[in-house]
């Protein structure tokens, strides 16, 4: 039995079939839709959850396992934090066939804000996992909702530094799974206990390339260098502590630091349009800005696809998953994605990771948990790192 009144209404040409109506509330200010698109692959199924964020019960974060380098089935996210529906977030390391003996970290690819907490930042364009960027994005790219409860697409850098008796030197990563060549990366409690090898492999510009042969990891406790080693480690990291990665020129700069000299490391995600501070931010790539879709997007590559979208006022959030049943496995093509979110109303729209990992969940009426609303295309929930939570609150 379909849910949803709107089941069956067709969207032709991969936009919305005028009139359509038929919603079904999942709580104030949220609620849900299911509809048919005829694209020019075949017959995709989308679902949809629109968010009021002028609703004063209506929040949303990041839905995220407490650790950067971790995974989790979104439907387990969602109801560990309470939230009433969500989909999944970013592209991540999902797999690591070119550098044997390292292991996937399962962190993502963009920057990442929960709760107003920096997490992580973005990760060079090369090391990227995903489908081509459309010309002009970068990994730096986010959604967020700022404290001002607006939505908007927006870009954060990473600013931070190591400064020591020896020099001051510009941080490179933060709870990042690859770095920047010749660069420092620190690593904090929120990354979990992976290896941080994967952070010294690859190159800015091909992901696939080894893994250094010059790295170095310094340890910083209390404001001090506790312990230093010639490779990266593994294991968690203790609040307080913070663990720096070198590689190349990086490296030979961190071999300068003996144990017991004082190590202030400091780091920030900064938005490069905007002074907007962010509850919360996750990555992927923009497809749709000012109600125009981004120039050179791909229109030929069809799949099962997940995207938000936001109003131009920045007051109303559209969250869309495909379905990824056999009868609708074919999916939509980015292009097909923007213009499908413009249909929608949106403004603004961001691709996020789609395929196995497509997963939009909410809360049926009467129900304390949430439920799997569209068939992920792998016939299960694939773990996920990261995604856009939706609550309500009293």
């Amino acid at each position: 039995m379909a849910w949803s009144a709107l089941a069956g209404a067709t969207l032709v040409g991969a936009a919305p079939a005028s009139g359509a109506t038929g919603t079904t509330a999942v709580a104030p200010g949220v609620t849900y839709t299911e509809f048919d698109i005829s694209a020019a692959r075949g017959v995709a199924h989308a679902h949809v959850l629109s968010v009021d964020l002028r609703n004063p019960h209506v929040q949303v974060d990041l839905l995220h396992p407490g650790a950067v380098a971790s995974r989790a089935p979104v439907s387990r996210l969602a109801d560990s934090r309470g939230a009433v529906a969500g989909v999944n977030g970013d592209f991540f390391n999902i797999t690591e066939t070119q550098h044997p003996g390292v292991e996937a970290t399962g962190a993502t690819v963009g920057p990442a804000i929960a709760s107003g907490h920096t997490l992580k930042a973005a990760v060079p364009n090369g090391q990227r996992f995903g489908p081509a960027l459309p010309p002009g994005t970068t990994t730096t790219d986010v959604f967020g909702v700022g404290l001002d409860r607006r939505a908007r697409l927006d870009s954060l850098a990473l600013d931070g530094a190591v400064r020591s008796p020896e020099g001051r030197w510009p941080l490179g990563g933060l709870n990042q799974y690859a770095l920047p060549q010749g660069s420092i990366g620190a690593f904090t409690s929120d990354w979990g206990s992976a290896s941080r090898m994967r952070a010294t492999c690859g190159t800015d510009t091909d992901r696939a390339a080894p893994c250094s042969a010059d790295t170095y990891e310094v340890t910083v406790r209390g404001g001090r260098v506790a312990s230093v080693a010639h490779t990266p480690g593994s294991g968690p990291i203790a609040p307080g502590t913070t663990v720096l990665v070198g590689r190349e020129a990086g490296a030979r700069q961190l071999r300068k630091l003996a144990p017991g000299e004082p190590v202030r490391v400091r780091h920030r995600l900064v938005s490069t349009a905007t002074r907007i501070r962010y509850r919360f931010a996750v990555g992927g790539y923009p497809v749709l800005t000012d109600g125009r879709p981004l120039p050179g997007l791909n229109n030929t590559t069809a799949a099962v696809r997940t995207a938000v979208g936001v109003s131009g006022d920045g007051r109303r959030m559209l969250l869309l998953g495909l379905d990824g049943a056999a009868a609708y496995r074919t999916g939509l093509t980015i292009s097909e994605v923007a213009e499908t979110m413009r249909q929608l109303g949106s403004a603004h729209a961001f691709s996020l990771d789609g395929g196995g990992s497509t997963t939009l969940v909410a809360r049926k009426p009467g129900a304390n948990a949430v439920s799997v609303l569209n068939h992920p295309s792998g016939g299960a929930e694939r773990p996920v790192p990261n995604g856009i939570g939706v609550f309500s609150r009293p």
